[in-house]
């Protein structure tokens, strides 16, 4: 008899874990070849994991729930022949080879608190967060340090990366792929994984500040050499050029560490985090309004299902995680958020004291950088038309009520960008980037049109590649397939980069008017208001029409007013008249 190890493939385009949803065996499971082993999760699909083997299941490592490391065993098995694997000891099978124990892979999660009962609550073994230069590390705990994990570059070429959160804390005992920190780029926002298992001595940074690739992240105590060859430096000495800039030169990293999660008792040997709600009743915070709320998949789509907003949920798990015992433990309440003071009020017309101050960090900031940009950028000239949309309207509820199932309902978007696409033929120059900096205009051949899309993670631009090859049903798809990737977090770089003018739209809340702001280099930018039945004159008589406000701005040193307004009657006349969209 033989032993093998099956390690989770990698099951999309370069995910670095996955979530393990459901076990569809146990251990002394005797499983056939391509039988079901279990179900896991990335952020862009749930997939079935079969057996390569025919075997009795000897280990199974993992919890539903908690993320697993691509490479990393999932299920041993006793298999005939030799396997691929070599026997091991119960004692030696987490030193290092293939495949830990499963005593080691499983029981840490079954027994929340056995570390820190284990190891006691001295104050004195404990190490604190009290001050700048506790939290970065002390001269004893920084010259501790023999590995150094560097800000890996997680995009095409990114220079640099923001901090967003961290999930450990000085004296944290981390193991090895377990989540140290979150980080974003101007493309999306990443979890970063311990490449070792050791004790953290420091950290650099504090969540909102810009870290460059290959500057210092985490500083561990680790068995063995490490990855520093020389001697390690005292504080003093770190600034000097070694790996590790000084505490002294990064004093706000002290504070967010701190406040990441409470200090932990380190011990000698990492464990993977504990698992929450069982045994023990953690703190709960709740998430900043301006930050994506931190959960995996699963609770994501739990929570969608529930219908529950996840910002307002209090998350129990390291940085503010929400887990499934989070959402029971808000649906058990009924739905309701703690508020600030902890206790009701008990009268609706109770002064209320105090300010709250929000660090304006992550997407948020990023954001606020774009539009600031913009309009410091550009000088809009913002032009808005009325438009007479009754025949566009009936003509949209007569392909709606004869489309095929295939066929996605339509709305309004689809027919205004081929009226875009149509109106951009006469004037090319609006469909165009303007690097003002070179004195460079670049105009399009190709329509991308980009979908102002409001998100859990804040306002993003997905984008409809070449929709003047598009026809209404194939345009609508694609923006429902875009918008919807955009606000599940699974859309690529290509979906939200590239646009050459924008579609703003707040659907049924599109108001009266509104003066977009244009996503720069773009040099235009079309928004749709609401559509309201409105009595007009028409032929001499009073008629009820429906009506829409299309607003509009164009990046004044390209487009002239007289252009501006020539493009947008120009739209006014297409969809007064969709026969002629297509036509």
């Amino acid at each position: 008899m033989g032993r093998f190890v099956f390690k989770l493939p990698d099951v999309g385009e370069g995910t670095a874990e996955a979530e393990l949803v459901a076990w569809h065996v146990k251990v002394g499971d005797t499983v056939a070849e391509d039988q079901i082993l279990a179900d896991i999760m990335t952020d862009k699909a749930t997939v079935e994991l079969t057996s390569p083997v025919a075997g009795t299941v000897t280990a199974a490592h993992g919890e539903i729930g908690q993320q697993l490391a691509v490479g990393s065993p999932l299920v041993e098995f006793e298999v005939e022949g030799s396997g691929n694997a070599s026997p091991l000891s119960l004692e030696g099978r987490g030193a290092g080879g293939e495949g830990d124990h499963p005593a080691a892979a499983v029981e840490p999660a079954k027994t929340p608190s056995a570390s820190s009962k284990s190891t006691g609550t001295d104050p004195a073994s404990t190490p604190t967060q009290s001050s700048p230069l506790e939290a970065e590390g002390s001269n004893e705990t920084a010259s501790a340090a023999n590995h150094i994990y560097k800000l890996p570059d997680v995009g095409e070429g990114t220079a640099e990366a923001e901090l967003v959160a961290w999930h450990i804390a000085v004296g944290d005992a981390v193991a090895e792929d377990q989540i140290v920190a979150d980080v974003m780029t101007d493309k999306a926002t990443v979890e970063l994984t311990s490449p070792v298992s050791g004790t953290v001595v420091a950290l650099h940074g504090a969540p909102g500040q810009q870290l460059a690739v290959g500057g210092p992240l985490v500083s561990f105590k680790v068995e063995g050499r490490g990855n520093v060859t020389s001697a390690p430096l005292s504080l003093e000495g770190r600034g000097a050029g070694g790996e590790g800039d000084s505490a002294a030169k990064r004093p706000a990293a002290a504070p967010a560490a701190a406040s990441a999660r409470p200090a932990t008792t380190a011990t000698p040997t990492p464990t993977p985090p504990p698992s929450r709600g069982r045994g023990s009743d953690p703190a709960r915070t709740l998430s900043d309004r301006n930050q994506r709320p931190l959960a995996s998949p699963a609770v994501r789509n739990r929570a969608r299902d529930l219908g529950i907003e996840l910002q307002f949920v209090p998350g129990s798990g390291p940085a503010g995680r929400i887990e499934h015992g989070d959402l029971d433990a808000f649906v058990a309440s009924g739905g309701r958020a703690p508020s600030a003071s902890g206790a009701a009020t008990g009268t609706t017309f109770a002064k209320a004291e105090g300010t709250t101050e929000t660090r304006i960090i992550g997407i948020r900031r990023k954001i606020a950088e774009k539009m600031a940009e913009s309009v410091r950028r550009i000088p809009h000239i913002t032009y808005v038309e009325e438009i007479d949309v009754t025949a566009l309207e009936d003509l949209r509820a007569h392909l709606n009520a004869n489309k095929a199932k295939d066929q996605p309902k339509l709305n309004v978007l689809p027919f205004l960008a081929r009226a875009m696409v149509v109106a951009l033929r006469d004037q090319p120059t609006i469909n165009s980037h303007y690097d003002d900096e070179a004195g460079v205009l670049t105009t399009h051949a190709g329509v991308h049109i980009g979908i102002a899309a409001q998100t859990p993670n804040g306002l993003m631009v997905p984008v409809v590649r070449h929709a003047e090859a598009r026809d209404p049903w194939d345009t609508a798809l694609e923006i429902a397939r875009v918008s919807g990737a955009a606000r599940d977090g699974s859309a690529k770089r290509d979906d939200l980069t590239g646009s050459t003018i924008t579609i703003t739209s707040l659907g049924t809340l599109g108001g009266v008017v509104h003066t977009p702001i244009i996503n720069h280099p773009e040099v235009a930018i079309i928004g749709p208001n609401k559509i309201a039945e409105r009595v007009v004159v028409k032929n001499g008589q009073m008629v009820v029409r429906k009506m829409m406000n299309l607003s509009s701005s164009f990046d004044h040193r390209i487009v002239d007013g007289h252009d501006a307004a020539v493009f947008v009657q120009r739209i006014k006349t297409l969809l007064e008249h969709p026969a002629t969209l297509w036509m």
